[in-house]
């Protein structure tokens, strides 16, 4: 290994974490090594566990590129980097939501080998000698004698391979196959000229992203093309280069050649590999460093940070440099071209991303209080889809619609980030877009990935009755077409929709959709206590079980979905008899969840398991992980505190490639939970009513510095935080007192001390 890789990691080797499997220590962290926050990140977390989007290491923030080792590459679920798996078959640099691309990989080759290595490719590797951070990735390929090392700027890949002397030095492009969630097709590579290769793909579709999208791409190499050799059967290539150490760098776009060149210019415009994976790290920590920990133990403080970093990774840019961009919406390709600004460069950058469902409990509280520049910038690729395509999207994949998960959940994203003052401009032109998906022929009216009809999501008879009916008598048209889960999923969207009527002054359009917010109503049995599916007739669901898995509910059981009512848990709680009763209902469920780990398995695919299935409260996919401050709305703080504790403790702390989000972590909204329930922040209506409410809950270290973007800092100390100590006995901010546990936004972005006194015991008061 090279000496300048080794001075990159002497701390990181001497700190034990980020090789291989980690059995990390609880010891508290030694006061004499002071590691930077992405130093603390361990990317190998729940990687046994992981899908084709999930892993990142040699990546920037949301960048276009996300280049890493793939162990597995068939399907979406299962594949990309999966820990246990051994061999690496190649580097490819597009994981993202529904979309795969550009496979590399370098190998050695000699007479006879070069004719079978375009199926017979594949190298062990060992992860004794592996290392990863974010912004980095080496590994040793054991077959060919090859050491690799990647990085990354937002929109280029780089790479640094070692070869070994006895044989031909040579790159493998697997352009033409299946990779993730679909196949790469039509792939071409020409030689530009001597160290210059250039070509394209086709990202093939998929059921959830149904037009195909093309990758062009651009490679610069620091040693000469030998020569490049198409396989027949395969249709991949085989570029012999000169030189045992080889220096390349690999510009992609989905809009054209010129602009991947364009990247790579102006991204890379040197061969410094130590510098970009410099600027990596330094990226990372800027954004990391926002949130400043201290004391708890060195595996909380790794996981929360691991936590974080998962939070602003995942979603990705399509947009190049200079603003262009694919756009798919309209029935011909285009290339769309981002807004500039004074300087000629682009306002926001363009998104792909997966749903926003579940981020009202996630992202928007995070991304609204600690990072309101990304939260503004996906805001305004939402609208860019909405001028292109006509509807404000819920998880935009290659400059298109999926219509992935169900309801308009980018609305309580949208609002959010208004009622912070986040996005200030054009509110009411943001308000009729929004609205449009709340009313016929909006997206409402399209459940899971149902792209070629108006009629799974229910919402005609959601207008016409209250409800929508489980199963939709029309016949099944997209995934996701549970009737109960949509009609409150709808009626809490209204009710976030109508908070900005509100603001407005639009004040029938205010009554208009709060009116339709009590829709929840409807499908709440009081006979049996549950929310609980109905038929077009208006009949319950016969011998209803609220522990059967998606019978009426979208990836939950009833149980789990009775406290989706993220707008009127009050209201609820009367349907249910009272607080009391409410209280006595959730603590039970609680209590039967604790025994399984308040999840359904390790893995998404495990909530179809005939015992997790049946799991009360379940934090390992969205429907329940605001159950724990579900406790505040119902007068019983104390329970809140405690057992959103308990859950950090049995889901979010472990720090190993075997667990750590426990089923669905859709790009970030469960690494965003983990860090919100750590330092005892929680918004159960998305923060999307005037002057948005925190609820405050139980901080699980001493000290937290949440360094804001005005320049303020808001400063959270709770002294006695320890294990077993969850209650919350006092609590002020800026030296006053704090009787009803939850501070407005406009009072938080001004900084300040928040100042805790926990307990083990609750309070008497």
């Amino acid at each position: 290994m090279k000496i300048a890789i080794k001075q990159c990691f002497k701390i990181l080797v001497a700190s034990f974490f980020l090789f291989g499997s980690c059995t990390c220590s609880n010891s508290s962290i030694v006061e004499s090594v002071k590691l930077a926050p992405v130093d603390l990140v361990y990317p190998l977390l729940d990687t046994e566990n992981s899908r084709w989007f999930f892993f990142a290491s040699a990546s920037r923030p949301f960048g276009m590129v996300n280049l890493s080792p793939d162990t597995e590459v068939d399907g979406a679920w299962g594949s990309g980097y999966r820990y246990k798996n051994d061999t690496i078959q190649g580097f490819s640099h597009v994981h993202a939501w529904q979309l795969s691309g550009l496979s590399v990989l370098p190998v050695t080759v000699d007479s006879i080998s070069e004719i079978t290595i375009f199926k017979d490719f594949k190298s062990k590797f060992s992860h004794r000698t592996e290392q990863v951070s974010p912004g980095y990735h080496y590994v040793e390929l054991d077959r060919y004698g090859i050491t690799a090392e990647l990085s990354s700027t937002k929109r280029t890949g780089l790479h640094r391979y070692s070869f070994s002397e006895d044989k031909e030095p040579a790159l493998l492009f697997n352009l033409n196959s299946i990779l993730g969630p679909c196949n790469n097709a039509n792939g071409v590579l020409q030689r530009v000229d001597s160290k210059t290769l250039s070509g394209e793909l086709v990202i093939t579709a998929t059921r959830r992203r149904p037009k195909p999208v093309k990758l062009f791409f651009h490679i610069e190499l620091n040693t000469d093309v030998i020569a490049v050799t198409q396989d027949e059967q395969t249709g991949n290539y085989l570029v012999k280069v000169g030189g045992k150490e080889v220096l390349m760098k690999v510009g992609i776009s989905y809009t054209s050649y010129e602009n991947a060149k364009n990247n790579v210019k102006t991204e890379v415009p040197h061969w410094d590999f130590e510098q970009i994976i410099k600027a990596s790290k330094e990226e990372w920590n800027d954004l990391l460093g926002r949130i400043s920990i201290t004391g708890g133990t060195e595996t909380q403080q790794r996981r929360f940070y691991t936590d974080l970093w998962h939070a602003l990774q995942g979603r990705r840019t399509i947009s190049d440099v200079n603003g262009a961009y694919p756009d798919y919406t309209g029935d011909d390709f285009r290339i769309g071209q981002l807004p500039l600004d004074e300087s000629g460069k682009p306002k926001f950058n363009h998104y792909n991303s997966d749903s926003f469902w579940g981020a009202q409990w996630t992202l928007n509280t995070l991304w609204g209080l600690v990072y309101p520049d990304i939260m503004e910038e996906f805001v305004y690729s939402l609208l860019q889809y909405h001028k292109d395509g006509g509807l404000i999207p819920r998880g935009p994949s290659g400059g298109n619609y999926t219509y992935v998960m169900t309801g308009a959940s980018s609305t309580p994203f949208i609002v959010s980030a208004v009622q912070k003052g986040i996005v200030t401009q054009d509110l009411d032109s943001i308000y009729s877009a929004l609205k449009k998906n709340h009313l016929v022929e909006g997206i409402m009216e399209k459940a899971g990935y149902e792209h070629y009809t108006m009629t799974g999501g229910g919402f005609k008879h959601y207008l016409a009755n209250g409800y929508v009916p489980y199963p939709i008598p029309e016949g099944k048209f997209g995934l996701h077409e549970d009737g109960a889960s949509l009609t409150m999923e709808y009626a809490y969207q209204d009710w976030t929709l109508a908070q900005l009527a509100k603001k407005l002054g639009r004040s029938e359009d205010f009554d208009f959709f709060m009116k339709r917010s009590d829709n929840y109503k409807n499908v709440f049995d009081t006979s049996v206590g549950w929310m609980r599916p109905k038929d077009i007739d208006g009949n319950w669901l016969p011998n209803y079980d609220p522990y059967t898995y998606e019978n009426g509910f979208n990836e939950s059981n009833g149980a789990q979905s009775t406290w989706f009512v993220p707008h009127d848990i009050e209201g609820l709680a009367e349907l249910m008899g009272g607080k009391s009763k409410a209280v006595d209902k959730l603590n039970r469920q609680f209590s039967k969840a604790g025994e399984q780990g308040f999840t359904s398995g390790n893995a998404h695919a495990k909530e179809l398991h005939p015992e997790y299935r049946r799991v009360p409260i379940n934090y390992g996919n969205q429907p329940s992980i605001q159950t724990a401050f579900v406790f505040n709305k119902l007068g019983r703080p104390d329970l809140a505190q405690f057992w959103s504790r308990t859950v950090v403790e049995k889901v979010f702390s472990g720090l190993s490639p075997s667990t750590g989000y426990n089923g669905d972590e859709d790009q970030g909204l469960m690494g965003s939970l983990a860090v919100l329930m750590k330092l005892g922040l929680f918004q159960m209506n998305g923060g999307t009513e005037d002057n948005p409410k925190y609820e405050l809950g139980s901080s699980l270290f001493p000290k937290a510095v949440l360094r804001l973007p005005n320049g303020n800092t808001l400063q959270i100390n709770a002294q006695q935080a320890a294990t077993n100590h969850y209650y919350i006995q006092d609590i002020q901010f800026n030296g006053r007192p704090v009787p009803e546990l939850y501070l407005r936004h406009a009072d938080l972005i001004k900084g300040g001390i928040l100042d805790y006194q926990l307990a083990d015991k609750p309070s008497e008061n």
